[in-house]
């Protein structure tokens, strides 16, 4: 359990989950009304840290420079809104809402805090417990009373001094998702030419005088007679057919490009005058000037 003298090392310091994850910045931390001990912590979350998640304190524990919380990160940015009055005061109910949300069971909370000695971590140092005494023990009733109020930053003192505070701008990144990119193949149909070269036989008369070489071929046959002979001629046509083969590899890559972007904002600093002083006044940073 954080004590009352860490405090200052919680707020404006990040809050953990237990995996290790960055959930936000310790906003503020909300004490009971009855003993005055660290009840919850505000934490806030979201694009520079725009919205505020309640988480219970009593089981955080301090790790080095942070806070460190025994809830993953995804629950506490998802806990319920919880509507914090003007003087800072969390009311019952919405403390009801916030615990029905961790899953604390509130017969056995109720029970653990008003223990005797150290395990009765809602009750006061004179012995009086945090809870409503009038408060029934009923299912419906055994909330954990405790009514928390906001502790600003838990650095009040008693020495005449006021504390005077500012907000500070911090500029993060934070990486999203601009658009997608697939490869698609598809395919298409396209004429393609080719020349080849093509043969084929043509008839050719040819006439041979008769010489004492051929003679005796040209009158082996019958004297005078009728006769035919046949020549079977060829030619050559074009045979078209198509492979398959691989032509190229293509694939996605990114390329990270930094570029830089001024962002703007707001924020709020206390500033501290007396009033009732003659003859003097305040500079913005505090100093005294006639």
């Amino acid at each position: 359990m954080i004590t009352q003298d860490q405090i200052p090392a919680v707020l404006e310091h990040p809050v953990y989950d237990a995996e290790g994850s960055k959930i936000g910045n310790a906003n503020h931390v909300f004490f009971d009304d009855a003993t005055g001990r660290p009840e919850w912590v505000s934490i806030k979350t979201g694009f520079f840290g725009t919205n505020e998640s309640f988480v219970p304190i009593r089981e955080a524990i301090m790790v080095e420079d942070h806070l460190e919380v025994p809830y993953p990160k995804g629950k506490v940015k998802d806990a319920p809104n919880v509507d914090v009055d003007s003087g800072g005061h969390l009311s019952e109910a919405e403390e009801v809402r916030l615990y029905e949300y961790y899953g604390i069971a509130w017969d056995d909370a109720w029970h653990q805090a008003n223990q005797p000695g150290e395990a009765g971590w809602a009750r006061s140092e004179s012995g009086t417990t945090g809870v409503a005494g009038t408060r029934s023990m009923d299912a419906g009733t055994a909330a954990m009373g405790t009514g928390a109020d906001r502790g600003t930053d838990a650095r009040g003192t008693d020495d005449g001094a006021m504390t005077r505070s500012e907000e500070q701008m911090h500029v993060g990144a934070e990486r999203y998702e601009t658009g997608r990119v697939r490869l698609r193949k598809y395919v298409v149909t396209e004429e393609v030419q080719r020349t080849v070269p093509l043969r084929h036989e043509e008839v050719r008369l040819e006439r041979e005088p008769i010489t004492d070489a051929n003679r005796g071929d040209a009158l082996s046959g019958p004297e005078i007679s009728e006769a035919e002979h046949e020549v079977t001629l060829h030619a050559e046509r074009p045979v078209v057919e198509t492979e398959t083969v691989p032509v190229e590899r293509v694939r996605l890559s990114t390329d990270e490009v930094e570029e830089e972007e001024t962002v703007t904002g707001e924020v709020r600093k206390e500033r501290i005058t007396a009033e009732g002083m003659v003859g003097t006044e305040d500079d913005e940073d505090g100093r005294r000037r006639p």
